[in-house]
């Protein structure tokens, strides 16, 4: 992972109005900007709780919201009331050796968008493509994609404690349903998506959040998800791709 000790913080700037805060109060916000800036702790993501934080950074708690003040002051963090505290700072991602917005014969080259794509931005796009990806498939699937379908829940519910593999299975699981919607502006955008969840790092957090208790219940959804698909009920369908949606992102943000 790149690191941020290179990225120059925000009050660091020329531009910057000065700061009037005690060294150790910004000693203690460059360190944890230094984490934001490589990386380690991703844009969108919630900081651990003033108290948690407060031991991280050997501070009291006093200190430890003046750290806070004053990263908000320079748009590194946000507080939303009754949720959190929120990195609101991205580093501008570092060109890359020969990408380009598009590829020599006018077609979109997303490898530029994949690497750059944050957790917390991954996830709001999942909230917004899959359930209604869901709602076409369930109107839309042929036989012939129901039952490629059934293979694929079917091998998923055979896996009970390998979490890479069915990270993978269940990524094969959701671009299945998307060819079945047979819409071609739809499969182009989730292939987007489905690259963003073949990279390996992508690959190794789902994985980690797939404890044997979460893998049985991601495993019940998905067999779930198949069921109201096979039973052409949209509805259904739709509320549980949600769930799923919704359970992983909680974990994968929290995680970020």
């Amino acid at each position: 992972m790149a690191s941020g000790r290179g990225v120059v913080p925000p009050w660091e700037e020329a531009s910057a109005a000065p700061a009037f805060v005690k060294d150790k109060i910004k000693a203690a916000a460059k360190a944890l900007f230094d984490q934001i800036a490589s990386g380690t702790v991703s844009y969108g993501s919630r900081l651990p709780s003033e108290r948690d934080l407060a031991e991280e950074l050997a501070l009291t708690r006093d200190a430890t919201r003046q750290v806070i003040d004053f990263l908000e002051s320079y748009d590194v963090v946000r507080r939303r009331p009754n949720s959190g505290t929120f990195v609101a700072y991205r580093a501008k991602p570092a060109p890359k050796l020969g990408a380009t917005r598009l590829t020599t014969d006018g077609l979109l080259d997303i490898s530029a968008i994949v690497d750059a794509a944050s957790p917390f931005e991954f996830t709001i796009v999942r909230s917004i493509v899959e359930p209604e990806m869901v709602r076409l498939a369930a109107m839309y699937m042929s036989a012939s994609d129901l039952r490629n379908l059934s293979r694929l829940a079917q091998r998923l519910v055979e896996i009970v404690t390998e979490a890479a593999e069915f990270a993978e299975l269940e990524r094969e699981f959701l671009l299945t349903v998307s060819t079945g919607t047979h819409n071609p502006v739809l499969i182009s955008m989730y292939s987007v998506v489905d690259a963003i969840r073949r990279q390996p790092e992508w690959l190794r957090i789902r994985a980690q959040t797939l404890t044997p208790s979460r893998l049985t219940d991601e495993r019940n959804k998905l067999q779930s998800l198949y069921e109201a698909l096979a039973a052409r009920d949209v509805e259904t369908a739709v509320e549980f791709m949600k769930l799923i949606v919704a359970d992983e992102n909680d974990v994968v943000v929290a995680r970020g």
